[in-house]
């Protein structure tokens, strides 16, 4: 059994967060592959279905972000799973809008949900980084995170989050590289291998020689005036 983690904010609010792209993609997850109706439990929404080989609980903590790692260690105790069984999902300020790369392990740089979920669970947990992007200056990172995703962001967002959904069960069977790669079928998909054939250039038809003038040098004084 594993356990995949979306992180976020409860409530209204914060729905359409950037902060809020882990709940975005679980609830992509569920819709698309049947998981079953979401319940309280861990301090948190929880669905169970099955990805890939495994059956899979998703679980998006209602602790508030700072506190995530409080509902993700609940779950984790009552399964008798190990970090290595949890995948979290969450933002990253330091990724281009709709990119996204899978990391196991590391440091939390400075995000407050994994910040959470370290004190824990260690650190030996995988992630799956969301990249919406940087606003350029660290004193507006707090605005910007806590801010709905912008009308022009949809498209790309919405590929991304069906991308992750299609590429889910390779995640779950630890096939982190086929992942990506159903994200990027999404997000990048390859241009058409069908090439525009060129029309043949018309043959231009050579001018035709002007006749000889076989006028003798008098018929020729003569036509002058006529």
């Amino acid at each position: 059994m594993q356990i995949f983690v979306g992180l976020g904010n409860p409530g209204g609010k914060y729905a359409r967060n950037r902060h809020n792209i882990g709940f975005m993609a679980l609830d992509q997850i569920a819709a698309d592959h049947g998981f079953a109706p979401w319940k309280s439990k861990f301090n948190g929404q929880v669905s169970e279905g099955r990805l890939g080989g495994d059956k899979v609980l998703l679980l998006k903590p209602e602790t508030f972000m700072n506190l995530s790692g409080q509902s993700v260690g609940e779950a984790m105790r009552f399964y008798k799973l190990e970090p290595g069984d949890v995948t979290v999902f969450h933002d990253e300020l330091d990724l281009a809008p709709g990119k996204c790369r899978v990391k196991m392990g590391g440091g939390h740089a400075g995000h407050n949900g994994l910040r959470s979920i370290h004190q824990h669970i260690g650190e030996a947990y995988q992630r799956v980084r969301l990249g919406i992007g940087h606003p350029g200056r660290k004193e507006a990172v707090a605005g910007y995170v806590l801010h709905d995703f912008a009308k022009a962001d949809e498209v790309w967002l919405d590929d991304l989050l069906r991308g992750i959904s299609d590429g889910a069960g390779h995640l779950a069977d630890g096939e982190a590289g086929k992942f990506q790669n159903a994200v990027a079928l999404r997000t990048a998909p390859p241009r058409s291998s069908k090439t525009v054939k060129e029309t043949p250039a018309k043959a231009v038809k050579p001018a035709e020689a002007p006749a000889e003038d076989d006028r003798s040098p008098l018929q020729k004084l003569a036509d002058k005036f006529r």
